[in-house]
């Protein structure tokens, strides 16, 4: 299997801390975000190499990052300068997966989420159904549902119907941006564009999928950090000082 992380986000709403910064690399809980992630994905023995794709503005600290003990990781520039270029984290999953030839099994990743639950669950799932898989939290506040995937779920955990940022949500299911997808699948993304599928959130090209073949959903056991703006950082970084003892007492 082969991680690809996404990370050729501009990071707009962080302006101007990430105006010249890539978003993966602010630290919080005093590791980069990105760090967080890569130490979840170290232990995994199923994933033999790790692809990160970035845009050529943010490449060399990406560069600089891997060159600290994380040579395993294949730091891909995409060619895009502005968030008026991007590719969107759909095509450049097609840019990794054209440009390295990938056709193994793919766990797919954004970078600038920070997972407080074992991915090791996540692809032992896969394992046992090795079709192409989402990830499900339960997620009751109903205004948050309108800004992420939103599935609805057979009894055996297939989806059903699965709507990208819905208006109206369909259950309390919310689909972080973590996705594993089997080598058979792979060339439905290029599939997917050529339909003119939109290249921007992940999402949308398993909403897509799931009206083609089976996709099936993995609950999570645990939170997800989502750094989106200002306001998710500052509580991100909260929620890890909070966990941190206080040495004074």
């Amino acid at each position: 299997m082969k991680a690809i992380i996404l990370a050729a986000g501009y990071a707009t709403r962080l302006y101007p801390l990430t105006e010249n910064f890539p978003k993966p690399l602010l630290e919080v809980g005093g590791k980069t975000i990105l760090d967080h992630l890569i130490d979840q994905l170290e232990p995994i023995s199923d994933i033999d190499r790790a692809y990160l794709v970035t845009n050529r503005r943010f490449h060399g600290h990406f560069v600089d990052w891997a060159g600290a003990g994380r040579s395993q990781i294949d730091i891909l520039d995409d060619g895009t300068t502005s968030n008026d270029d991007r590719l969107g984290a759909v095509g450049d999953l097609r840019f990794a997966l054209e440009t390295r030839a990938i056709a193994d099994d793919v766990i797919v990743l954004a970078a600038d989420n920070i997972l407080l639950f074992s991915l090791q669950n996540f692809v032992d799932a896969f394992k046992a159904n090795p079709a192409s898989h989402i990830t499900v939290r339960h997620n009751p506040d109903c205004e948050d549902r309108k800004r992420r995937g939103n599935v609805l779920l057979d009894e055996n955990n297939r989806v059903l119907q699965f709507i990208e940022k819905p208006r109206e949500p369909i259950s309390e299911w919310s689909v972080p941006p973590l996705y594993i997808y089997p080598s058979t699948t792979l060339p439905r993304v290029k599939e997917y564009i050529a339909d003119g599928g939109t290249p921007d959130a992940p999402g949308h090209f398993a909403e897509w999928l799931h009206t083609r073949e089976p996709v099936y959903a993995h609950e999570i056991e645990g939170r997800v950090l989502d750094i989106g703006n200002r306001e998710s950082l500052a509580e991100a970084r909260a929620f890890f000082q909070s966990q941190t003892p206080d040495r004074t007492h």
